[in-house]
């Protein structure tokens, strides 16, 4: 099997090499080496061309769709199209999410992302609602809001043959403990989000998940925090400083102020998930667009609802990474980590996340301020 050999500074999960060399064999990373060590190792082999940086591929667990298309659809081609144009910015690896809508149009959108993650084009599906606080739901529509129900919740897991990842739902409404138990029982992880629970609620719902448990875009769609009324901000953040929990960050300086992001990566930095949230809208202009059944218009490249709600990000991962790294002071291999790592691991992802040998070849190169310049998806150059 031909080997290639990508040689730079590579910042991995746990550190930095300032000189190595990742050797991909096939769809797989042969083994990562300090260029020393791989020069031993290859004493005949001609040197490889130095990049500036090397990442490994972006892991993005919340993600609704790009490059003008969407994954709220009955067409795999269409929710394709949104998959690939995250691939060719560095996310190599994402989850499909869904916003709330009819509950056969949600099915049909579930059997056609199924396809998707049967052919490996994305990694598994996440239903954000619509067990959401009407209250709290955003961009989502509420009149579609419904109350936890165990027995939609089977038939979303059936309709999604084992690709179903996550679901959103709010603590505080009748019927969750038994649609949570109903979710975890068929491996699908429960997330905490879009919810107007106080602290001892959101604490209490928090605990039985333990690690497998995910707060859906902390800050956003719940209570702020208030030094006399902590609520679920509080209570997350204190679960995922002890490793109990893992907790979203849409860190783009819209959805959260840079300032405050920093703050979560200084409370919990190996807990923290980068997600874009991103919509159709995800690397295109200003203009109008569909999230789900609701009309967004971009201004300034930021989304919002006719109500004025924001409604999904507008970049792609390897910008939150370049934004808590350069503007929040967050050390790279920190902010490296809960793009790749942290959010492999809260979904269950063991073949993707880091540069590591075995792991499959997933790789960004990079300018010295992570810029892409190159794509490796599984082996195979994308850009």
């Amino acid at each position: 099997m031909t080997e290639t050999h990508l040689r730079g500074r590579i910042v991995t999960t746990t550190g930095e090499l300032p000189d190595g060399v990742v050797t991909v064999a096939g769809a797989r990373i042969a083994s990562v080496l300090p260029y020393s060590e791989w020069g031993v190792a290859h004493p005949t082999a001609e040197p490889p061309e130095p990049c500036p940086i090397l990442l490994p591929g972006m892991v993005d667990i919340h993600n609704h769709g790009g490059g003008g298309h969407s994954f709220a659809t009955t067409d795999p081609a269409e929710a394709g199209q949104a998959a690939a144009h995250h691939h060719a910015h560095g996310t190599t690896t994402l989850v499909a999410s869904l916003v709330t809508a009819e509950p056969d149009t949600m099915l049909a959108q579930v059997r056609a992302l199924r396809t998707l993650v049967e052919h490996h084009v994305i990694a598994g599906i996440h239903c954000e609602g619509p067990f959401l606080a009407a209250t709290r739901c955003g961009a989502h529509n509420p009149r579609l809001l419904r109350e936890p129900d165990p027995a939609y919740a089977r038939l979303l897991i059936d309709a999604a043959g084992g690709a179903l990842r996550m679901v959103t739902m709010a603590p505080e409404l009748p019927g969750f403990a038994d649609t949570a138990a109903a979710l975890r029982a068929a491996g699908v992880r429960v997330a905490l989000g879009h919810s107007a629970a106080d602290y001892a609620d959101f604490a209490a719902a928090l605990h039985p998940l333990g690690p497998a448990g995910v707060v859906t875009h902390l800050a956003n769609g719940m209570p702020p925090l208030h030094h006399r009324a902590p609520g679920p901000v509080a209570a997350a953040l204190l679960a995922a400083s002890r490793g109990d929990v893992t907790i979203e960050l849409i860190a783009d300086g819209v959805h959260l102020d840079t300032r405050f992001a920093a703050m979560v990566f200084a409370a919990a930095p190996r807990s923290v998930a980068l997600v874009t949230d991103a919509m159709a809208a995800a690397g295109m202009g200003d203009g109008t667009y569909r999230l789900g059944p609701e009309t967004v218009v971009v201004c300034d490249g930021v989304a919002r609802t006719g109500t004025g709600s924001l409604a999904g990000g507008t970049g792609h991962q390897i910008d939150l990474v370049a934004k808590m790294w350069r503007d929040g002071g967050v050390p790279l291999v920190d902010a490296v980590r809960a793009a790749t790592a942290t959010p492999a691991a809260a979904l269950g992802l063991t073949d993707v996340g880091e540069l590591r040998a075995g792991r499959y070849a997933d790789l960004i190169v990079t300018d010295h301020r992570l810029h892409p310049i190159r794509v490796l998806r599984r082996g195979v150059w994308l850009t």
